[in-house]
């Protein structure tokens, strides 16, 4: 079994399809925007990475969106478990959170009060965009080839903690003692003939390099870092994974410029890491899932009706949908949270959480978890809030509370949140061989 065992070798498979709204559209992840899109800088793309070890299949999916709601990625899963066979644990679903993409209902939907038309075009949007993935997925599971795979890690400055202290509490700004994870994990995918077929690089910032006066769609700094290291490998295909960077924001931000020399940075080291020595990963596919509830702090109707009082649109939108609920008799006390982990090899697992995720997560998995080389994803399988560690939660501010408005959720996370996420992550992660450090 041991010899065999080390005889497998990787098959791999890439696709890509273009998911560039055709006619102006809502963008997502600014609440001050009044219209909708005008004109596009770049495509925005869906991108899929198949990997076949010889005893099962996995895939992995980058989009240039500001997230998959729960309604796309469990729609996707479940025909492409049944159309191609693999199962939802081994389906990761990614999206790079670019600001300056369309909104993908029902995402973020508090953030707008939109008309008749402008819903029908998001609609339209989203279930094409169901059919392009599962279509991007199978294509990629259709050109299957004997390949082999390493990995490498460098590192770009650009990122920097956003959660700035002042004598009124955390706002949005530059905190530059905050914690920050400057890490660039890059996969290399290269053919039997030596030709790199795909390079999967990832980094933890958020894509708001553009601010809500902007209506042109791009993928943002990695929409840019995307195009300019396909540009320096031809033939390959570059996909950009976001890790955890849910409190952090790219540093300078504001013009197009800042944007494309970010991405420009950040293809230069993963272009450098390709020409240095990499670690080889040697065929292990393994992957697992587990659904979890997280619970809300305490709330009572009264709250909400309150909050219906507000001057503040986005709190009356949310407050309506909260005493719905609790007229429905079902008041929201938890949401469900995606926590995964796929082991693409002996050497190397992702770790793929849910939601917008703070960098603490990060760091602290990084620390506590040995037996292989751990690469940790947030904006995976579902987006459905921010989430805070303990400590931004106990400081409060945007990530912890005011967020909450425009993502339609209650309020802030009851204080077990991060521990809740950590016993899960201590689950799956020793469902794939990767245990505690002593």
């Amino acid at each position: 079994m041991g010899l065999a065992a080390e005889a497998r070798e990787f098959r791999a498979g890439v696709a890509r399809i273009d998911i560039t709204p055709s006619k102006p559209i809502w963008l997502s992840g600014y609440a001050s925007r009044t219209r909708p899109s005008e004109g596009v800088v770049h495509k925005l793309w869906a991108k899929a990475l198949a990997l076949d070890d010889g005893h099962g299949k996995a895939v992995l999916v980058t989009t240039d969106l500001i997230g998959l709601p729960r309604a796309v990625s469990d729609v996707v899963a479940a025909r492409v478990a049944r159309q191609y066979g693999v199962t939802r644990e081994r389906l990761l679903l990614n999206s790079s959170h670019t600001h300056t993409g369309p909104v993908v209902r029902p995402n973020l939907m508090t953030m707008f009060v939109l008309g008749d038309q402008d819903r029908r075009v998001l609609d339209d949007y989203g279930s094409k965009l169901v059919e392009d993935l599962v279509n991007a997925i199978g294509a990629a599971l259709g050109n299957l080839e004997p390949a082999r795979m390493s990995v490498a890690h460098g590192q770009v400055g650009f990122a920097i903690n956003r959660r700035q202290p002042t004598p009124k509490g955390v706002r949005l700004g530059i905190n530059e003692k905050g914690p920050v994870d400057h890490d660039v994990p890059v996969i290399a995918v290269h053919g039997k003939d030596g030709q790199l077929r795909a390079v999967l690089f990832a980094y933890a910032c958020h894509n708001t390099t553009m601010g809500g006066d902007f209506y042109r769609i791009t993928g943002d700094y990695a929409g840019f870092a995307q195009s300019e290291i396909e540009a320096m490998q031809p033939g390959a295909t570059a996909m950009f994974l976001l890790l955890c960077g849910g409190d952090q924001n790219p540093n300078p931000r504001g013009t197009l410029d800042h944007a494309a020399a970010h991405g420009k940075a950040l293809a230069a080291e993963v272009n450098r890491l390709l020409g240095a020595a990499m670690k080889e990963v040697r065929p292990d596919l393994r992957g697992t899932m587990q659904v979890i509830e997280l619970e809300f702090a305490r709330h009572t109707r009264e709250q909400f009706e309150d909050e219906r009082k507000s001057d503040n649109k986005f709190r009356v939108q949310r407050a309506g949908e909260m005493l719905r609920a609790y007229d429905e008799r079902r008041p929201v006390r938890t949401t469900p949270y995606p926590v995964q982990a796929i082991r693409l090899g002996k050497e190397l697992i992702i770790l793929a959480l849910g939601g917008e995720v703070v960098v603490d997560y990060a760091l602290r998995a990084k620390r506590q978890f040995t037996g292989a080389d751990l690469i940790v994803a947030g904006y995976s399988n579902d987006v459905m809030c921010y989430i805070p560690s303990l400590r931004v939660l106990k400081e409060g501010g945007y990530e912890a509370v005011d967020s909450m408005v425009y993502y339609g959720q209650p309020g802030p996370f009851a204080e077990d949140v991060e521990e809740r996420i950590f016993a899960s992550i201590k689950t799956v992660l020793g469902r794939v061989g990767m245990k505690e450090k002593k």
